[in-house]
């Protein structure tokens, strides 16, 4: 991936089409157009799935709380979906099995659950195997020792997939350059041009040399996320609906503060439902769900976030008194909502919705991580209708094109390359490292164990990270530390004591490959401590 090569083919072709926005939305448009038969571009201001993209519960699930609003549609679509990006992506879109405890005074009782959970079943398509089943109050504390037994009254497992939401879009993207998409982050909308009022292009600016280009474009399309509404305004479209933005926050504790034996999703006193994750040495626990209106650009968890989800915590579980102190890491995020008037954030549709303005922009804004590539199939139809129905197009291909790090038949695959890799891990004492690397690089991992033989260094821990960081600069575009260390493989969140070992050396790595100065180097020094500090602290 040269970004020099990107950015005079961005200059210098004329594309059909054009999408703002790196997220996990405008990867699955750019790799849904370009396998079409689309020459399509795309380029994101920041780093791939920077905002919403990186910061959910990291779920591919079926949104099991809509049931309550009634959205069935929506249920059955991302229920659906779930299967077809597990079977794309194996290796990352993991079988999940969460267990549901239902409780005397709060929830919908058992019967209404059962229920639920059978249509969500039905709706989903779920396998007769991972359908739901239900437990009494004593499987319940069986499955789950860990929770508080007052008002248990039964419970129920049923199926979900968990992801690594960052590490998605990134493999999407990859595939999207694969298919012929011309891609750049770092690369910000500063303006559209216009012929006779319609959008034929966009002015972008490249935010690591400060040089600005235009990208000619047939049609230009908006997946920004939060952003949006600013691009709409941009384009002096923002009229009728528009965002509501959410915030969802997540803590991460140490697996030996909340041991819990899997999944969990549970009521809270108001209403809500919680999920508790383990995760190799962590479990993270999440989400809050409150209106926001502040920086889009610097979105954190704040005190009162972190102790609504330590106290729910506290009450659920048995001999559990998590604090502030007990909290490793935090994210926060944004959801892209469509305003719907006198409702408050928990009510908020989670439906996707197109918006064409006169000037030919078409802005998509809402929707789950789950429905990515229905969204964006959604997105390129309207696309096609509009400007290319006189060509002859493949229909969408995406059910069908698995994603870049994958090679693999089904998850039984997957479990056979994983015990591979462990066995050549096994002899530098790095085997507890093979869960995650197999999880985020899948059967690119043969590449990053490549790069791992030639690096010289006595640390074996430091020198399998410098080889991810190279893999990640080579192939990935890795531009920053916090693009490496928090949207490639997810340290900031999920291992801490392990960032505070690999940080420096891999900075030093870093500042070689890019020719940084001394200036450079202690501004991405800085910028890394100013995020773990943001992720630990919680002083308002």
């Amino acid at each position: 991936m040269n970004k020099d090569t990107i950015i005079e083919k961005l200059q210098s072709e004329k594309f059909d089409l054009l999408i703002i926005g790196g997220g996990i939305t405008g990867a699955g448009i750019a790799l849904d157009a370009a396998s079409r038969g689309l020459k399509t571009a795309l380029i994101e201001k920041k780093d791939f799935a920077y905002g919403t993209s990186s910061r959910s519960t990291k779920l591919i699930h079926g949104g099991l709380r809509y049931l309550k609003q009634l959205e069935f549609g929506l249920v059955k679509e991302v229920g659906s979906e779930r299967a077809v990006v597990h079977k794309l992506a194996p290796h990352l879109v993991i079988p999940e099995k969460m267990l549901l405890p239902l409780y005397e005074k709060r929830g919908l009782g058992s019967t209404l659950t059962s229920l639920g959970l059978k249509l969500y079943d039905w709706l989903a398509g779920v396998k007769r195997e991972d359908q739901r089943k239900m437990l009494t109050r004593k499987q319940t504390l069986k499955q789950e020792p860990l929770l508080n037994s007052q008002d248990v009254k039964g419970g129920a497992i049923y199926a979900e997939y968990r992801t690594d939401d960052a590490r998605l879009t990134i493999e999407i993207i990859k595939s999207a350059i694969a298919h012929g998409a011309a891609v750049n982050n770092c690369c910000e909308a500063i303006d559209f041009i216009y012929s006779e009022g319609t959008i034929k292009g966009v002015i972008v600016r490249c935010n690591v040399t400060d040089n600005s280009f235009v990208i000619q474009s047939k049609v230009v399309v908006n997946a920004a996320g939060p952003w949006v509404d600013l691009l709409r305004e941009k384009d002096k479209s923002k009229s009728g609906k528009h965002l509501h933005l959410t915030k969802g926050v997540h803590i991460v504790v140490s697996r030996e503060k909340l041991p819990v034996t899997q999944s969990i999703y549970f009521d809270v006193g108001d209403g809500r439902m919680i999920f508790a994750i383990p995760r190799g040495r962590i479990t993270y626990i999440g989400t809050t769900d409150t209106d926001y209106s502040g920086d889009i650009d610097n979105v954190h968890a704040e005190k009162r976030d972190a102790e609504y989800l330590i106290k729910a915590v506290n009450l659920t579980f048995n001999n559990i008194n998590l604090d502030l102190k007990d909290i490793e890491s935090s994210w926060a995020g944004l959801r892209p909502l469509i305003h719907e008037e006198g409702k408050g954030a928990s009510e908020l549709s989670r439906k996707d919705e197109i918006f064409e303005s006169a000037s030919g922009l078409i802005s998509i804004a809402g929707g789950k991580l789950t429905g990515y590539r229905k969204m964006a199939e959604r997105v390129v139809d309207l696309v096609v209708d509009r400007s290319f129905d006189e060509r002859e197009l493949k229909s969408c291909l995406t059910g069908s094109i698995l994603l870049a790090s994958s090679d693999f038949k089904n998850y039984s695959d997957v479990i056979s390359y994983r015990q591979g890799i462990f066995e050549k891990l096994k002899q530098y004492q790095l085997q507890h490292h093979v869960a995650e690397l197999v999880s985020n690089f899948g059967k690119h991992c043969d590449e990053i164990l490549s790069r791992f033989e030639k690096i010289e260094e006595s640390d074996n821990e430091i020198r399998l990270m410098k080889a991810q960081l190279d893999y990640c600069i080579k192939m990935e575009m890795v531009r920053t530390s916090s693009d490496f260390f928090v949207r490639r493989t997810g340290l900031l969140y999920f291992d801490l004591p392990l960032l505070g070992k690999v940080m420096e050396p891999c900075l030093q790595a870093m500042a070689t490959q890019f020719s940084w100065s001394d200036a450079k180097l202690n501004e991405e020094k800085n910028e890394m401590k100013r995020l773990m500090d943001q992720a630990l602290n919680f002083n308002t």
